[in-house]
């Protein structure tokens, strides 16, 4: 694959799960930051390149890809190693309701435009932080009992793969507003196994955050 063009933010979930992929598959890319406090997606250029006005995009291979599970199964099926899903028919069935369970049933109740939009109906910040790890809370106590059974290392097995390039953005974002993850050992485990590894590490937000105003 040809050098790619991330379009992202650095503190966006779904950015954060693509940059973990390239970095697990070696593709070589480039980052374009996105300013969303700005308002840069509601842009022209960028709603060019993604209608929905979302972070994050993959310009690869002469297209221009969107949706992060979406760019994560291109990416997994042009860079066949290492594998991000099993080929067990079951195995995957089960690895994919792991990373939904993460990009369709928690983050998307708490990004940042229903934040924005739950401040414009009037709710006060203790009251959206108290949505957020509602929520955050529902889905990990039900992730947890999902993976636990077919757990290793990681969510499913010993190696890396969809649920966990889902689940260790999540706990950042869950870490950032005081969600208590005791009760979650198999999640705790997995990501603590991402942690020693640099494709992981290097996504960080704190690792591509922009640099401080000066003055």
């Amino acid at each position: 694959m040809a050098k790619a063009v991330l379009y992202d933010y650095w503190r966006s979930s779904a950015s954060y799960r693509v940059r973990i992929a390239l970095n697990l598959k070696r593709v070589d890319y480039e980052r374009v930051p996105v300013d969303l406090l700005a308002g840069d997606q509601r842009g022209d250029a960028h709603l060019a390149r993604n209608p929905q006005g979302f972070v994050p995009t993959l310009v690869a291979d002469g297209k221009s890809l969107t949706q992060s599970l979406a760019i994560i199964d291109y990416l997994d099926a042009v860079v066949p190693a290492p594998p991000f899903m099993p080929r067990d028919p079951a195995a995957r069935a089960h690895v994919l309701a792991l990373a939904l369970t993460v990009a369709c049933d928690i983050h998307p109740l708490n990004n940042l435009r229903v934040l924005k939009r739950l401040g414009a109906m009037g709710i006060e910040q203790p009251g959206r932080d108290d949505w957020y790890r509602h929520w955050v809370k529902e889905g990990l106590d039900a992730l947890e009992l999902m993976a636990a059974p077919r757990a290793g290392l990681f969510l499913f097995g010993d190696s890396p793969g969809l649920a966990d390039i889902c689940l260790v953005p999540q706990l950042y974002n869950a870490r950032r507003f005081d969600v208590p993850l005791e009760a979650y050992p198999t999640l705790l485990r997995a990501d603590q196994s991402a942690s020693r590894l640099d494709a992981f590490t290097a996504a960080h937000p704190d690792r591509v955050a922009p640099p401080p105003p000066v003055g």
